[in-house]
């Protein structure tokens, strides 16, 4: 029995309709799939990804996770809508995400911040346990060390203290620590670059490094804010006068590990390249991380005629003109030493 044109026309009629309706539904079943919110398991709320992984590998980690079901229908949708450049880091999952809000989120690049924070005051030494303490920051690689990292940034001074700005951090999952290292240092140089544009004329300072080196001291010797011009002007005058700066921060950081937490008569006459009560004029380096208010004191001294200060006991100094006057200020507070002596300055309550 033949097929006459009419029969074959309806059969293939019903084949392309049938054709449609599958890729109809089909397209349908996908365009719900990709659109449909799915219960993030808490597990998974932080999803990584890393350096490297491709897209395909993502998809079948989010389907080793029970968060999408078919990966291969996630890929190539990426592909065809040109979404398939995802970025590396941690992302934070809504309790409810679909395929598409997914793929959304991977291209945005939105990763998740994490901060760290290097205290004013505080030692490149102790900026190094900050970082090797976080447990989110990518450590240096086995057999690396600081020398290798402050290298790889491109430091070109002959010694890090200092030259990090004290400040808090924010970073990805993929960050480094060479890479925070980095990003401090570059704002250590603009601020400092900034003060030394803006600086009091006539200061006794050759170049930025020695301001930098004066308002690292200043940091150490006061953390009262109103005082830092005052304690800068002190140490101006000092050096204006040939007089040694017999600061006592000084001889502490060259007394290294040999410092206990008390200063001995000792340790002021003993020589070290830190000793300002031995050494003329500034110590070779920085002794800590200044911030910029420590830097625009040290570049902007308060004008005055004290050449001495006492810590009084409260956190703040009493200032001196002459040795004199200094000398009846040290008996008077060395009694509140004995009695109720504080060292850590308490901002004024505002009530």
């Amino acid at each position: 029995m033949g097929w006459n044109v009419k029969s074959l026309s309806r059969i293939l009629l019903f084949f392309a309709l049938l054709l449609f309706v599958f890729g109809a539904g089909c397209l349908a079943f996908f365009f719900h799939w990709m659109h449909t919110p799915k219960a993030i398991p808490e597990s998974y709320r932080v999803f990584s990804i890393e350096a490297g992984d491709t897209l395909y590998g993502v998809s079948e980690k989010l389907r080793s996770a029970d968060i999408i079901g078919f990966p291969k229908l996630w890929v190539n949708f990426a592909r065809i809508n040109n979404h398939g450049t995802i970025k590396a880091g941690e992302y934070m999952l809504a309790e409810m995400e679909s395929p598409a809000s997914l793929l959304a989120l991977f291209n945005s690049g939105r990763v998740i911040q994490h901060t760290i924070m290097f205290v004013e005051g505080s030692r490149f030494a102790d900026m190094l346990n900050v970082l090797e303490a976080h447990p989110k920051l990518k450590k240096k690689s086995d057999g690396q060390t600081y020398q290798d990292i402050l290298k790889s940034i491109a430091f070109e001074q002959a010694h890090p203290e200092g030259w990090f700005f004290p400040d808090t951090y924010a970073f990805s999952a993929e960050d480094t620590v060479a890479s925070v290292l980095a990003r401090a240092h570059v704002k250590m140089k603009k601020v400092l670059d900034e003060e030394w544009q803006a600086r009091a004329p006539n200061l006794p300072y050759m170049s930025p490094y020695e301001a930098l080196i004066m308002a690292s001291i200043v940091e150490k010797e006061t953390g009262a804010p109103h005082e830092r011009a005052q304690i800068a002007g002190v140490f101006v005058r000092r050096l204006e006068k040939g007089m040694r700066l017999q600061t006592d921060p000084t001889v502490i950081y060259g007394m290294g590990e040999k410092y206990d937490g008390d200063i001995r008569r000792k340790d002021l006459k003993e020589k070290t390249p830190y000793n300002t009560y031995v050494i003329d004029g500034l110590p070779p380096t920085p002794i800590a991380l200044p911030g910029r208010a420590a830097i625009h004191a040290a570049l902007n001294p308060e004008h005055g005629v004290a050449l001495f200060f006492v810590a009084k006991g409260d956190g703040t100094h009493h200032f001196s003109a002459t040795f004199e006057e200094h000398s009846a200020a040290v008996k008077k507070f060395q009694k509140v030493r004995r009695e109720n002596y504080r060292s850590n300055y308490q901002l004024p309550s505002n009530n």
